[in-house]
C-alpha cells in the first residue's frame, strides 16, 4: 500500500524505480496477520454474543471495536496482493478497498478515545449526578458517530485514489496533490483523538493512585493496555506518512531507507487488528468464557438437559 500514500504520481514512481524487496515480506505477513485477526476477531464475537451482557457499555464498545477490526482486516489480502503482484483489481475495488482500510482505523481510533472517555467519567468524575440510562444512551451515540465520521472520512479518501499503470504496471494510489489537507484530517483523527486520551489517562492514573479499589483497577488496566497498544502500532505509521510527505529528496539511497522503515512501521501497524482480542484475554472473565466456548460448554450443557428431560419423560411413559 505504499502507492496509496504516495503525494504525487512523480514522486510515486521514483519511489517504485528505487524500492526494495521488502513487499516480499510484507505480502505474506498481511495473509498471516489476516488469518489471525479473522480467528481472534470471530472468537470474540462469539464470546460476546453467548455469554456477556451486551447492555454492558464496556461490551458495546468492544463489540464495536472488534466489527471496525474486521472491516479492516478484510481489506489486507488485497493489500498482499498488492505488494506481491501489483494492483490488478481495477480501479472501483481499489477505491472501496481504500475506503475499508479508513473505515477500520477511523472508526478504531474514535471509538477507543470514546472508551477512554468513558472509563474517565466512570473513575474521575464518579461523583457527579449522572444515571447509567445517560451514560449508556451517550455510549451508544458516540458508537454511531464514530460510524458516521469514519464513513464520512473515507469517502473522501476512496475519492482520491485510482489505478494507474507505470511501466506496464498497475497501481493503487493517492493523486491528490493536497497534503496538508490530507494531514489536517489525519490530525484530527489520530493525533487529537491521542492527546484526549493522554489527558483523560493522566487523570484516572492519578484517580488510582488515590486508592481505587481492585475490581475497578483491572478494568482501567486492560482499557489502557488496549489504547496503548493502538497508538505503539499506529504512531510509527503516521509518523512515517508525515515523512515522506516532507520528503523532498529523490535520491535513491534516502528513499530505499524510507521504504524499509515505511514498510517496517507498516507491518507493526497492521498486526494491531489481532491484538484487541487478545489482550481482552487479560480480563479473566473474557479468558473464563473463550475457554468454555472452545470447550463447547453450554452445547454439551443443553445436550445434558435435553437427554436428561427425555429420559424423565420416558420414565412417565
Amino acid at each position: 500500500m505504499a502507492n496509496f500514500t504516495s503525494t504525487s504520481r512523480t514522486s510515486g514512481l521514483v519511489e517504485y524505480m528505487c524500492d526494495t524487496n521488502v513487499p516480499t515480506i510484507t505480502g505474506p505477513l498481511f495473509i498471516l496477520i489476516f488469518i489471525l485477526s479473522i480467528i481472534c476477531n470471530s472468537l470474540l464475537l462469539c464470546v460476546l454474543f453467548i455469554y456477556e451482557n451486551l447492555k454492558s457499555i464496556t461490551n458495546i464498545f468492544i463489540l464495536n471495536l472488534a466489527c471496525s477490526d474486521l472491516i479492516f482486516t478484510i481489506t489486507l489480502p488485497f493489500w498482499a496482493a498488492d505488494h506481491l503482484h501489483n494492483w490488478v483489481f481495477g480501479d472501483f475495488v481499489c477505491k472501496v478497498i481504500t475506503a475499508g482500510f479508513a473505515v477500520g482505523l477511523y472508526s478504531s481510533v474514535i471509538l477507543l478515545t470514546a472508551m477512554t472517555v468513558d472509563r474517565f467519567t466512570t473513575v474521575v468524575l464518579h461523583n457527579w449526578p449522572i444515571s447509567h440510562v445517560r451514560v449508556k444512551k451517550c455510549a451508544i451515540g458516540a458508537c454511531i458517530a464514530a460510524w458516521v465520521i469514519s464513513i464520512l472520512a473515507s469517502l473522501s479518501d476512496a475519492m482520491k485514489v485510482k489505478v494507474e499503470s507505470w511501466e506496464g504496471k498497475n497501481f493503487c494510489y493517492d493523486e491528490s496533490e493536497d497534503t496538508l489537507g490530507h494531514y489536517l484530517q489525519v490530525s484530527l483523527l489520530f493525533f487529537l483523538p491521542f492527546a484526549i486520551i493522554i489527558f483523560c489517562y493522566s487523570a484516572i492514573l492519578m484517580k488510582v493512585l488515590q486508592g481505587l479499589n481492585r475490581r475497578k483497577f483491572r478494568t482501567v488496566a486492560v482499557l489502557l493496555c488496549i489504547v496503548a497498544a493502538f497508538f505503539i502500532c499506529w504512531g510509527p505509521y503516521h509518523i512515517m506518512l508525515l515523512i515522506k510527505s516532507l520528503n523532498t529528496n529523490n535520491d535513491c539511497k534516502v528513499l530505499k531507507r524510507l521504504a524499509v522503515a515505511y514498510h517496517i512501521c507498516e507491518m507493526l501497524a497492521y498486526s494491531h487488528c489481532c491484538m484487541n482480542p487478545l489482550l481482552y484475554m487479560l480480563s479473566q472473565k473474557l479468558r473464563k468464557h473463550l475457554l468454555s466456548l472452545l470447550r463447547c460448554e453450554k452445547v454439551n450443557r443443553k445436550k445434558r438437559e435435553r437427554s436428561t428431560s427425555l429420559n424423565i419423560s420416558q420414565q412417565f411413559t
